[in-house]
């Protein structure tokens, strides 16, 4: 190929023009006339820029092109849809069918057995309602009757209960049925009614198990109990005073009038909300911030994928590996603290536990250990994926991590015990810890965020280096070609 090329200025023949055999010549007519043709045959035919309609023929191969990405797109959507969707409708409709799963304890300390009259009752209508009967199926708690020894006070009872240890707990406290005997014949006008009964329950802990279920069917069942016993025990009394002395009948009517309680409502109860649900902005950092967390840490791989792309090709791989890790975990950093510093101004209780200081450090850093554990999944995954496809593995990530934060998960089918190892779940139960004073559970959580985010140090290098290896190969085999063209 070297040795004799044609060129414009002359023949070229061993490298040397022979200028003086080089005679120009004007071309003819005809000459012209067949260069015009041949350049018409060699001009290009295909669709020229800003000059055709959508209907043309001559971008009919980029229509089809165009249709076949959105049709594909469309398809893609619609299968993550039927995936992922009903994997968290699945998740909240089915929360009724599993409401026995929530449990209670009941203690009675309503005096000896025989004279507790109200304790007695207490106990045989939660445990016929444990078993289902006189309500719609499955819309009741599951009740324990607990000796009054295992919980000896009721500060041993809203411990259990603020704990985990149940749901709710319903005390008839100590010797509530004299209490009531002896205020009637003393007309005692400090008896208070919902001394008899006291109601526990832990709204902080999940507060649409509390709204939805604890709160209202225990309600409904103490007032009904209680309505039915307190009619029954306003009749044996007025009976008995039928019956009496005149006198008698004199001194009750005295002792009415000055605790006219006493026969009106002669038992009723207290519910008491171990930990409130306090803050409506609660929910934004509890759930719906969650999700802005994991769309904080997809903007951060989509940017460092474009970032990177202009440095990693000339960068060794361990070099690239370290810089694929280490950049998101520095990045975000600021990114943690500004989301945790967006929730000062609403007056986010972050000293339920600790000082206000130390409970929002504290969840600075369950923030970033959140961001770390789903930001690095994402980073890991672009890898496989490729921003073209990215977003669906986000849908996933989104979807299937918020199907189990929102209700309990006893509240919800089997399948979803999966989440007590997910990132959502865990930074969410974290954050009530912090704000609400719930179970501490602060190890636990943060072990299982760690893990996700060593879980991602590991595979975003794996992965890098699977992509990397394809990439030298494809690299070297260019080069190959390229030496054999020349």
């Amino acid at each position: 190929m070297d040795s004799s090329r044609n060129s414009i200025a002359g023949t070229t023949v061993d490298g040397h023009s022979k200028e003086d055999t080089y005679i120009k010549k004007e071309p003819t007519r005809g000459e012209l006339g067949h260069r015009m043709a041949e350049d018409e045959v060699q001009a290009p035919t295909g669709p020229r820029k800003f000059q055709h309609g959508f209907w043309d023929t001559e971008v009919a191969h980029l229509r089809k092109m165009y249709f076949n990405i959105l049709g594909m797109t469309v398809v893609l959507l619609i299968v993550a849809m039927w995936l992922f969707f009903s994997l968290y409708w699945g998740s909240l409709g089915e929360t009724a069918q599993h409401v026995p799963n929530l449990k209670g304890y009941v203690i009675n300390r309503d005096g000896s057995v025989g004279d507790g009259l109200l304790g007695q009752a207490i106990v045989a209508a939660f445990e016929a309602n444990s078993r289902g009967e006189g309500v719609p199926e499955k819309q009741h708690l599951t009740w324990t009757v607990v000796d009054s020894s295992y919980l000896a006070s009721n500060e041993d009872v809203a411990h259990a209960v603020v704990e985990e240890e149940v749901w709710a707990a319903v005390v008839v406290n100590s010797d509530a049925t004299s209490i009531l005997t002896s205020a009637r014949s003393s007309g005692n006008s400090s008896y208070d009614p919902r001394t008899a009964i006291t109601f526990y329950y832990n709204q902080g802990r999940n507060e649409i198990a509390a709204n939805s279920f604890i709160v209202p069917y225990t309600n409904t069942l103490l007032q009904s109990t209680l309505s039915a016993f307190n009619a029954k025990t306003n009749a044996q009394y007025f009976t008995s005073l039928a019956n009496g002395a005149e006198k008698t009948r004199q001194e009750a009517a005295v002792a009415i009038s000055q605790a006219p309680q006493t026969v009106s409502q002669p038992f009723g109860y207290q519910a008491v909300n171990l930990r409130p649900y306090t803050k409506t902005a609660s929910q934004a950092v509890l759930l719906v911030g969650q999700i802005y967390i994991i769309i904080l840490g997809f903007i951060i791989t989509m940017t460092h994928d474009f970032a990177r792309g202009t440095i990693s090709p000339f960068l060794r791989f361990t070099s690239y590996a370290r810089m694929r890790v280490l950049v998101p975990l520095v990045i975000y950093i600021p990114l943690s603290f500004s989301y945790a510093m967006v929730n000062l101004p609403f007056k986010i209780t972050f000293d339920a536990k600790y000082s206000y200081a130390g409970g929002f450090f504290l969840f600075w850093v369950f923030v970033y250990l959140g961001m770390a554990a789903l930001g690095l999944a994402t980073e890991a995954m672009i890898t496989l994926l490729t921003p073209r496809f990215i977003a669906y593995f986000l849908i996933a990530l989104i979807i299937s991590n918020v199907s189990v934060a929102s209700v309990p998960i006893v509240l919800q089918p089997s399948f979803y015990r999966y989440g007590y190892g997910f990132p959502v779940f865990n930074l969410s139960q974290a954050v009530r810890t912090i704000i609400f004073n719930t179970k501490d559970r602060l190890g636990l959580n943060a072990g299982v965020l760690l893990a996700w985010v060593v879980l991602s140090m590991i595979t975003v290098p794996l992965f890098t280096w699977l992509m990397r290896r394809k990439d030298e190969q494809a690299e070297k085999q260019k080069n190959a070609e390229q030496r054999v063209v020349v």
